[in-house]
């Protein structure tokens, strides 16, 4: 088992309301609360499950009633000084979390199986979890609280989760009372006390740092050397402790660390494998919570001698979490340790490589360790989970481009057997994919079909959505290309069109898809590349790029302006725009958006815009251009959208799935983006998404609540236009549109 004796986490007053039991039960991953009264007594425990019977049973549940009145009262306990085993036996599937009492019934610590989660403070740490990065200052303050300070922020703004320090009661430590000038002490030892004597801080102004770092949003982690230098840290109240490797077979000490219920961080160089077990054995038998960290004490370590499979067997040793405690020189290794499975990585930390004391010198500066924290993070984001394969959005969109399809070379009437000769394979990969032919050879045709049509599944399964006339309570459009114009406009009872254009189209003659002006309002879609690899990006720092993309969008205008004659209704049609904002390798620096917002507004006000309203539209955060995808930094945000609105004048398109990407990727809360964006809203792109880059889905097919969504538009852009914004929705004659329509119909 694992003994807790930091139990804020679980912990909840019985006077308390109802609601922050549950905000606890939500934050601590396990599920449960525990109740006790003002001096510890045990009032009773909370679990999901009870919370959520509790809810049910009551017609109007009041949250805000003391959670005391509806916990269970009778839980499953047992006594602090119970025998390990004997506690452990009492865990099964219903109960993980077993309160441990002391002679007076008052709650001093929780019981949870080896298997529960590991945690270090509010931090959850192991498989899932990202990997905790310890920024290890030790001694490299040199005895400066100054120096420590700014140690800490520097390792903030590097982005260490955890920063760490030492410890030591040089008189209790040292069998010489920690003399440094004790001539009969051996080199080294003269060398490291002289060192200690000089670079401590004192007990206080340890307590000062590890406050700093609390201040700070890090989580502060000593390694105490000493029973005496513990002892002051278990007054301040340290989250956990962090043993040294010199320490891991000092077995009367590791014991009297694990009685504290601290969960602890042992590293295990200098020390065998045997040594290991037996260190391991005796934390399990203390119902210690702990992690080991494997680890090479020396200085630096060469590459040859750090083994980083050795991790593998200390998580099969400790079936906890494992990580990598560095010495090595550089991060890469570092960052092969999280790609091996790493829950944490140790690092030591210094502002100058070149100050006494031999730690600097293995020491990252800031700038080595944010490359590592961005190191660590991309293999992270990089390494996915095992089993099953599906398509990331990139790759559709390359596997259209580059895939190849099921095509018919002759005409078939419905009805018609298909053999394997009336069928070639072409490029594009719009349809169904060459391995999907077995299906299809012996089917009869379900539609006519023509040379050069390409199969869709509905062609194999006959399951297919159909045009008809709908009933909107705001104006409602499909995309359309030239070419696909004439086949789509008549089959239902649009609003307006919206042509969604390629460069390709700004040179064709578009008088040639006209035969008449159609009833109907306009919107154009402005492309985002053009010839040349030209991505529009009005916000560019490069002047001369952002004169290309102003020519191009001007080019989009003066065609807009063309159409809107042939559309009866289109006294001044709208023209989206992804007006740029993108990145290569990263996200841009947050200081330069408010440049980049105001180079979109001056290029925009240079534009001749007569006639037409153009829209930003809102972005996703890692929008994709045609199979790669950039870091988006503007129209985003839903402040800096509305503010930008206000500011310059301009309304905007809504792409409620890009929007909902933004969303998940930033943690905030989709109902407020659409109550701050929908006021500024002149046009909808409706789709629903999924994760962070899973845009254009289907309706319902992703995560947006589309009953808030529509009340929230309905009460703050009633007038507001909208599409059904579906990738690939204009295949097999709109067959994704229409499904959308009719998805979206008892929502709009």
């Amino acid at each position: 088992m694992n003994l807790d004796r930091e139990m804020s986490r679980y912990l909840v007053l019985d006077e308390e309301s109802v609601r922050v039991a549950l905000e606890k039960i939500d934050r601590n991953d396990e599920g449960v609360a525990v109740c006790v009264d003002t001096s510890g007594l045990l009032v009773g425990v909370l679990t999901d499950g009870d919370l959520r019977r509790w809810l049910v049973g009551q017609p109007l549940p009041n949250l805000d009633q003391p959670v005391g009145g509806i916990v269970n009262t009778s839980p499953r306990t047992a006594r602090i000084d119970d025998d390990a085993r004997r506690i452990e036996s009492r865990f099964d599937q219903d109960v993980h979390l077993i309160p441990l009492l002391d002679d007076d019934g008052r709650c001093v610590a929780i019981a949870r199986p080896r298997s529960a989660l590991y945690a270090l403070g509010d931090r959850t740490v192991g498989p899932g979890a990202p990997c905790l990065l310890i920024a290890e200052i030790g001694i490299n303050h040199n005895g400066s609280l100054d120096l420590a300070f700014r140690m800490i922020d520097e390792a903030v703004e590097a982005g260490a989760d955890c920063v760490k320090f030492q410890l030591r009661d040089l008189s209790s430590l040292y069998s010489n009372a920690g003399d440094a000038s004790d001539h009969r002490e051996d080199l080294g030892s003269q060398y490291t006390l002289d060192l200690l004597t000089r670079h401590q801080l004192t007990v206080d102004e340890m307590y000062r740092a590890l406050d700093h770092c609390r201040d700070s949003g890090v989580i502060p982690l000593v390694t105490p050397w000493d029973e005496a230098s513990m002892e002051r840290l278990e007054e301040y109240g340290i989250d956990g402790y962090k043993t040294a490797s010199a320490d891991f077979t000092n077995h009367p000490f590791l014991r009297r660390l694990a009685r504290t219920g601290k969960p602890l961080i042992c590293s295990t160089g200098m020390t065998s494998h045997s040594e290991v077990r037996e260190s391991v054995d005796l934390l399990i038998s203390e119902g210690s919570q702990f992690a080991l960290l494997h680890c090479n004490s020396t200085y630096p370590a060469p590459f040859k001698d750090v083994n980083l499979r050795y991790m593998e067997t200390l998580r099969e040793i400790g079936g906890c979490p494992t990580g990598y405690s560095s010495h090595d020189r550089g991060i890469n290794v570092c960052v092969a340790a999280v790609a091996l499975g790493a829950d944490i990585i140790e690092k030591h930390f210094t502002l100058d490589k070149e100050m006494e004391g031999n730690d600097h010198r293995v020491s990252l500066l800031p700038g080595e360790f944010a490359a590592l924290v961005t190191g660590i993070r991309e293999v992270e984001e990089a390494k996915g989970s095992p089993g099953g394969r599906s398509l990331t959005q990139g790759e559709m969109m390359n596997r259209e481009s580059l895939g190849k399809s099921l095509m018919v070379n002759m005409y078939l009437e419905p009805g018609t057997v298909i053999e394997e000769h009336m069928l070639d394979i072409r490029s594009p990969g719009r349809g169904l994919q060459p391995n999907r032919l077995a299906e299809v050879v012996g089917l009869p045709a379900r539609r006519p079909l023509k040379p050069g049509d390409v199969l869709y599944p509905s062609d194999v399964s006959g399951a297919s959505a159909v045009a008809r006339e709908y009933s909107f309570d705001r104006p409602m459009g499909i995309p359309v290309r030239y070419h696909d114009l004439a086949d789509l406009e008549p089959l239902s009872n649009f609003d307006f069109l919206e042509f969604h254009l390629s460069y390709k189209d700004l040179d064709v003659d578009e008088s040639l898809f006209f035969d008449q002006p159609l009833d109907l309002d306009l919107v154009v879609h402005s492309p985002d590349l053009f010839e040349g690899d030209h991505l529009l990006d009005l916000s560019s720092p490069d002047p001369d790029y952002r004169a290309v993309s102003m020519r191009h969008l001007q080019r989009v205008v003066d065609l807009t302006r063309r159409l809107a004659p042939r559309f009866t209704r289109a006294d001044r049609p709208l023209v989206v725009v992804s007006v740029g904002g993108f990145t290569q390798h990263a996200p841009a620096d947050e200081n330069e958006k408010e440049e980049r917002y105001r180079r979109v507004a001056d290029a925009l006000a240079t534009l001749d815009l007569d006639g037409v309203e153009v829209l930003p539209q809102t972005m996703p955060p890692f929008p994709w251009y045609f199979g790669g995808q950039r870091f988006m930094n503007l129209f985003i945000d839903p402040k800096e959208i509305a503010a930008f609105s206000r500011e310059h004048g301009y309304r905007v398109c809504f792409d409620t799935s890009h929007s909902k990407l933004a969303c998940t990727h930033h943690h905030w809360s989709f109902s407020e983006f659409v109550q701050t964006v929908a006021p500024h809203t002149a046009h909808l792109h409706l789709g629903d998404a999924a994760g962070v880059d899973g845009e254009g889905l289907q309706v319902m097919d992703g995560d947006i609540d589309w009953r808030m969504l529509s009340t929230e538009l309905r009460k703050l852009a009633p007038d507001a236009s909208f599409i059904p914004e579906i990738w690939q929705g204009h295949k097999n004659s709109g067959q994704g549109f229409w499904r959308a329509l009719e998805l979206l119909e008892p929502y709009f």
